[in-house]
C-alpha cells in the first residue's frame, strides 16, 4: 500500500481511482464495510482504491482542546487498511487554512485535481468542507459536473455492544472508558490496542514477583477504565499472554495513571526502550487497595490465573491477535 502525506506526495501521473474519505479512527466493522466496498469497486473498475484521512483529528483544529481519545494511531490504521486491500492511503494535514475550504473547493482540490476520482464511496452521514457544510447529496451533485459517481454504503452495524446501539467510534470510546473492552472488541472486530514505549517505573512489580512492562502510551490514546485486564503484550512480532493493570496504583498511593503489562510465565524479559502494543481481551476486576502487601500479591496471583484462563479459552477458538 502506498502512503502519502499531503497532496504533494501524490504521484504526478496518478490516474483515475475509487476514493473514500473519513477519520476512520479504529477502522471498526462499520468502517470496514465502506472501505471494503471501495476496494471491491476499484477492482471491478480496474483502478486503484484510495483512503483519505486527516491528521490531526479535525475537531482539534476546529475546537482546540476537543481532540477525542484515539482508538488507533495512523500507522495502525494503515496496517488495518492494507489488510483490507487498500492501494493507497492519503493523510491530509488538517490545518486552520484547510478547514476553511468550501465543500466545492475540497472536491476540486482533492478528488478531482489530485486523485481523479472515478467513484467516491461514503457512509450516509458523511460531511465535509468548511463547517461540515457538504453532504453526500452535494457530493453527488458535483459528480455530475466533475465526472465521478457516488455510492453510499450503510455503515450502521449493531450487536450487543452498547445495548444495541449502532457501532461507531464514539460508542467504542465510551465502552473503553467504561472498561467494557469486550464490547469494544465486538465493534472493532478485534481486541482494543494501545501502544507506546516501555519506560522505567517504580519496579514494584519486579519486587513482588510479577515484573511488568510500564508502557508510556501515545498521545490521545483511548485507555480503558482503571482495573485489571486479560490480554496480550506484543513485542517485536510476538504476542505474549499478559495480565494488564491500568490505574494509579493505590496500594502505594500513586497519582500517575499507568498501563502495565505482566507477560505471563515469561522470565528475564528486558523491554526497556522498545515500542510495544497491549491488546485488551477482558476485564478481570476493578482497581483496589489491599490491607497488606501479602494480600496484594495473592490478588495478583489470582489475576494472573484468571487472565490465563480467559486467554486460553479465547485462543482455543480464535487464536492470538496479530
Amino acid at each position: 500500500m502506498q502512503r502519502w502525506r499531503g497532496l504533494e506526495d501524490i504521484p504526478q501521473d496518478w490516474g483515475r481511482s475509487v476514493v473514500t474519505i473519513g477519520s476512520y479512527d479504529g477502522v471498526h466493522r462499520g468502517h470496514q464495510l465502506i472501505i471494503g466496498r471501495a476496494v471491491d469497486r476499484a477492482r471491478e473498475l480496474g483502478v486503484p482504491s484510495v483512503v483519505v484521512t486527516f491528521d490531526p483529528h479535525p475537531s482539534e483544529v476546529v475546537r482546540p482542546g476537543s481532540h477525542p481519545p484515539l482508538l488507533a494511531p495512523h500507522h495502525r490504521r494503515a496496517e488495518l487498511m492494507a489488510e483490507l486491500g487498500v492501494d493507497a492511503l492519503l493523510i491530509l494535514p488538517f490545518t486552520t487554512e484547510f478547514s476553511k475550504l468550501s465543500p466545492a473547493d475540497f472536491v476540486v482540490k482533492v478528488l478531482v485535481d489530485k486523485l481523479h476520482a472515478k467513484l467516491v464511496v461514503e457512509g450516509p452521514n458523511f460531511r465535509f468542507g468548511h463547517k461540515a457544510a457538504g453532504n453526500v447529496e452535494f457530493l453527488t451533485e458535483l459528480g455530475h459536473t466533475y465526472d465521478y459517481e457516488v455510492e453510499v454504503v450503510d455503515l450502521f452495524v449493531s450487536g450487543e455492544a452498547g445495548g444495541g446501539e449502532p457501532f461507531s467510534s464514539t460508542l467504542t470510546r465510551r465502552l473503553i472508558a467504561e472498561g467494557d473492552v469486550e464490547g469494544a472488541a465486538e465493534i472493532l472486530g478485534r481486541p482494543h490496542r494501545v501502544e507506546g514505549v516501555v519506560v522505567r517505573g517504580a519496579q514494584r512489580g519486579r519486587d513482588l514477583g510479577f515484573p511488568t512492562a510500564n508502557v508510556e502510551t501515545l498521545p490521545h490514546t483511548a485507555i480503558p477504565a482503571d482495573g485489571v485486564y486479560a490480554g496480550w503484550l506484543h513485542v517485536e512480532g510476538e504476542a505474549m499472554p499478559a495480565s494488564i493493570s491500568v490505574g494509579t496504583n493505590p496500594q502505594f498511593d500513586g497519582t500517575e495513571r499507568t498501563v502495565e503489562a505482566y507477560a505471563i510465565d515469561r522470565v528475564g524479559l528486558d523491554l526497556y526502550g522498545l515500542h510495544v502494543a497491549v491488546d485488551f481481551l477482558a476485564f478481570v476486576r476493578g482497581q483496589a487497595k489491599f490491607d497488606s502487601i501479602e494480600a496484594l500479591v495473592e490478588a495478583i496471583a489470582d489475576d494472573v490465573k484468571r487472565s490465563r484462563e480467559l486467554i486460553e479459552a479465547y485462543e482455543a477458538v480464535s487464536g492470538r491477535p496479530k
